[in-house]
């Protein structure tokens, strides 16, 4: 109804936009266009009709109710005052009726347009219904009973079935539109419970707007596929600084590597790995062209839906131009004193050696000697390690290298230097292991476990030196059952001059620069390193290298 209602308009709006007394046009329009049909069909037929004063009365009744439905402003009236068109609809109904007598049959259907009307309506709906029932009833009794005809009970109930099918029209009409309406009231409160929702979602679109681009780190986000959904202004003023616009592909920007020349391979961008669902902290990237090259720091992590299922990523960017400078200057001057105390150190090495050879000395001055050159042996060794630290990653020449050999004569290497007699090694290495490394280096590497494991284990223990073939690797692990690390302090442990809060009130000696260049030499080969530890309990530090496949009658690498 509400749809035909609509076409009536010319499709302008629908019909409950509409103001009242547009409303109550519209509905008694359609009765009044049947009147006027009948009109033109008595014209055109049925001459004789407008005889009938009754019909002509009829139809200036209607004509005057459609008026009054255009006159009347119903919107300044009680809400239910327009009930009472289709009330007085029946009298000009019924005096057509009898008008037309036999002229026209069916008049007496017109009920069916104010029946209608009460019981779409909505309002009062048993006394609409009663109300339709009685105005039918009345379109075929009352010209019975104000003529002169004699009334009987067939002309009572020649036409009583009319009233019943209008009162059977208006309970199915006023069903439909009880359904309607409930219909409705659930639409219009799931419209409320949508709108307060698009004004949630927009106020957190705002919040996240204004978060993302309030913060000094660029950003993107990243759908399942790969395209960017969400960038904020930091990171399209960074992108300028290559050359590139908002919508520059990142495959096309200016990124280079550590040397701040050599071009970035698409494939080792950041966004680029984060569209793979790679994970990643930390990625250093030197940004634009020199010399305003930036350097920026990106993360990846991947975003997840409710089932678990990757539906993208987010990657920042940092820039930390001046932490890498800072960091450099502080590599710049440790190399620095690292070479200026090497040269004196080698002279006091030198003439100890010569005054340690001198025979029939006093045992106060041997004894003397002794302290000196063991101190000046550990004084060595953090020089070299700052040097170490200080030159960065270090060169190596990888080799197929005996590695159950290599560890075996480490840990003998570290017995017999052992200073702990509470500390005692258990050697469990596989026979005939194999390893594609650098001998030399993985030898700093296995001798910086061995010494942390008696260093950190003063109440003895057993160090425990495990080597075997696993996935295709070779895997070496020192466990040790000394005073371990807090998870806090795991976190940092291949950090640079990184200590633990034991070490320091043990006065345990060191710089923390050991497990840093153990790290960087394993990584170097192309394996990994990673540490296990229980406050209390102990450590475990594990590392993988290659496996080397040897050629029949090769020579192995031995140090």
């Amino acid at each position: 109804m509400d749809k035909v209602l609509s076409y009536l308009t010319l499709d302008r709006g629908q019909f409950h936009e509409l103001t009242l007394r547009a409303r109550v046009i519209l509905t008694q329009l359609p009765l009044s266009l049947t009147v006027l049909l009948i009109l033109v069909g008595g014209v055109l037929f049925h001459r004789d009709l407008f005889e009938s004063r009754s019909f002509l009365v009829g139809v200036g009744l209607q004509a005057l109710l459609l008026v009054v439905c255009v006159l009347v402003p119903w919107d300044r009236l009680p809400h239910a005052s327009f009930l009472v068109i289709p009330l007085l609809d029946f009298i000009p109904i019924g005096l057509m009726r009898y008008g037309a007598g036999t002229v026209i049959t069916g008049v007496g259907l017109l009920a069916v347009f104010p029946v209608i009307w009460l019981a779409a309506s909505g309002l009062f709906p048993r006394a609409a219904l009663t109300a339709g029932f009685l105005g039918s009833l009345g379109v075929v009794w009352v010209p019975v009973f104000v003529t002169d005809a004699e009334v009987s009970s067939q002309s009572l109930t020649q036409s009583f079935l009319l009233p019943f099918i209008m009162l059977a029209i208006g309970v199915t009409i006023r069903v439909m539109t009880a359904s309607m309406m409930a219909q409705q009231a659930v639409v219009e409160e799931k419209d409320r419970a949508l709108q307060v929702l698009l004004e949630e979602s927009a106020r957190r679109e705002r919040l996240l707007d204004t978060v993302v681009n309030s913060v000094d780190v660029g950003l993107v986000a990243l759908d399942d596929a790969g395209r960017p959904v969400l960038t904020n202004r930091k990171l399209e003023k960074l992108r300028a600084l290559t050359g590139g616009a908002g919508d520059t592909a990142e495959e096309d920007l200016r990124i280079y590597q550590q040397d701040g020349e050599t071009v970035m391979p698409a494939t080792r961008r950041p966004t680029r790995r984060a569209a793979e669902g790679q994970v990643f902290s930390d990625y250093l990237l030197w940004w634009g062209e020199r010399p305003g090259q930036r350097v920026l720091s990106t993360s990846s992590r991947v975003m997840t839906n409710q089932a678990g299922t990757r539906e993208g990523s987010v990657v920042t960017f940092n820039d930390v131009t001046e932490l890498v400078a800072a960091l450099n200057a502080k590599d710049e001057f440790v190399a620095t004193v690292s070479h200026e105390l090497r040269t004196p150190l080698t002279a006091i090495r030198g003439y100890l050696e010569l005054l340690t050879s001198i025979p029939d000395l006093e045992p106060e001055v041997a004894s003397g000697l002794e302290v000196v050159s063991r101190n000046s042996e550990r004084l060595h060794k953090l020089v070299v390690d700052l040097l170490s630290a200080a030159e960065g990653p270090p060169e190596i020449t990888p080799a197929p290298t005996d590695f159950s050999g290599l560890v075996s004569r480490r840990i003998a290497q570290a017995e017999e230097g052992n200073s702990n007699p509470l500390v005692r090694f258990e050697d469990l290495t596989d026979a005939g292991l194999v390893a594609l490394c650098d001998a030399s280096r993985i030898t700093q590497v296995l001798d910086n476990l061995l010494s942390n494991a008696i260093k950190y284990s003063p109440d003895g223990g057993r160090v425990t030196v495990r080597a075997a073939e696993v996935d295709g690797e070779v895997e070496c692990s020192v466990t040790d059952e000394g005073s371990g690390m807090s998870p806090e302090e795991l976190e940092g442990v291949f950090s640079k001059f990184f200590r633990t809060s034991g070490a320091r009130n043990a006065a345990i000696p060191g710089v923390g620069l050991g497990l840093a260049i153990a790290q960087g030499i394993v990584q170097r080969h192309g394996g990994t390193i990673t540490c296990r530890s229980v406050e209390g309990e102990g450590s475990v530090f594990t590392f993988r290298l290659p496996l080397a496949h040897i050629e029949q009658g090769r020579p192995l690498q031995a140090q």
